[in-house]
């Protein structure tokens, strides 16, 4: 992928090609993205760059040996880390990694979970992972170049995991560049997040929070949820937290989460007089902004964040559905 074919952030793009014109590469880059934001495209139009024979324009050739294997996911000295369900790891779910990124650098985690087989439970970066990678990077670049390595969300990984490579990041040898893609910077380790240079990336395209049926699903639930939230109506909201704890997986009941505080960033904006920035023209959404507190949004937004936290610590989802559809009812 060249910096051509990536939607937006010119000024992060244009950045980035100025850190490889001018030699002064940052040994650790941290993308922070919104879920489906992108990033991982970015990434790759990146490295390309850096790995590129002709660069020229300010962009990769995209027809080099080099060129051609960043593009395709295959270049032996670029090296992908990412949340897996043990006994898998992400050389073993590469073939899969490879795919979603090439055909769609807009997946969002729940996409992912459904490439990799992980529907229903909860991924992470485990030691073993870190293990592997320390090993590889003991070794010198096959091709004599950059050795590249890209983790997909190190917020997932282990207390233990990030400490091994935390090291590797302060001080890595010569021509190694980490690459770490995040949604929720304030839960990677502190230590790590404060050795890399930080890039807000704003999505190319609209960020959907869920897609496809699961998102008719998550539409309906909150519809329901927010109806019965207006009308003062517990019993109904909660009956609906209770089908939101019966979703397929763990996974789904996060999505919904993410869908609900998507929708609350547009009941927000249009309680705030802003209505061309929602990205979402559901006329209901208006209704809902005239019936709740002005300050309902933000705080319901927070009590979603916590849901999110508690389905990653495998808190049972009946019980936290219940507490926060009874948070929620509080607040509204």
């Amino acid at each position: 992928m060249r910096f051509s074919e990536t939607a937006g952030n010119r000024e992060v793009l244009a950045a980035l090609a100025g850190m490889v014109d001018s030699g002064r590469i940052p040994h650790a880059i941290m993308l922070h993205e919104d879920d489906g934001g992108g990033a991982i495209g970015i990434a790759i139009a990146f490295l390309q760059y850096l790995y590129c024979q002709s660069r020229r324009d300010g962009d990769s050739c995209g027809e080099c040996p080099a060129c051609n294997k960043i593009s395709k996911l295959i270049h032996p000295d670029v090296h992908f880390i990412f949340p897996t369900v043990s006994p898998n790891t992400s050389t073993g779910c590469i073939a899969a990694w490879r795919e979603l990124v090439r055909t769609n650098p807009f997946f969002t985690e729940t996409e992912l979970s459904e490439a990799l087989g992980m529907e229903g439970k909860s991924a992470i970066i485990s030691v073993g992972e870190s293990k592997a990678l320390l090993d590889t990077l003991s070794l010198s670049a096959l091709e004599g170049g950059y050795r590249s390595v890209v983790i997909y969300l190190p917020e997932k990984m282990n207390q233990e995991a990030a400490n091994r490579l935390l090291k590797m990041i302060e001080e890595p040898p010569a021509l190694t560049q980490f690459l770490l893609i995040t949604h929720s910077p304030e839960k990677v380790l502190v230590t790590i997040s404060s050795r890399c240079q930080r890039i807000r990336v704003v999505s190319g395209t609209p960020v959907r929070a869920v897609s496809g049926e699961l998102a008719d699903t998550c539409s309906d639930l909150f519809s329901r949820l927010m109806d019965a939230l207006t009308s003062r109506d517990l019993p109904g909201a909660i009956a609906v937290g209770e089908e939101a704890a019966s979703l397929p997986s763990r996974e789904s009941a996060k999505a919904f989460c993410k869908f609900a505080a998507d929708r609350l960033r547009c009941i927000f904006i249009i309680q705030q007089g802003f209505d061309a920035l929602k990205n979402d023209d559901d006329p209901q959404l208006s209704a809902w902004a005239a019936k709740c507190r002005k300050t309902f949004p933000r705080v319901a937004s927070g009590h979603l964040d916590r849901a999110l936290s508690l389905i990653d610590r495998n808190v049972n989802l009946k019980i936290l559905f219940t507490d926060l559809v009874d948070r929620l009812y509080m607040t509204i």
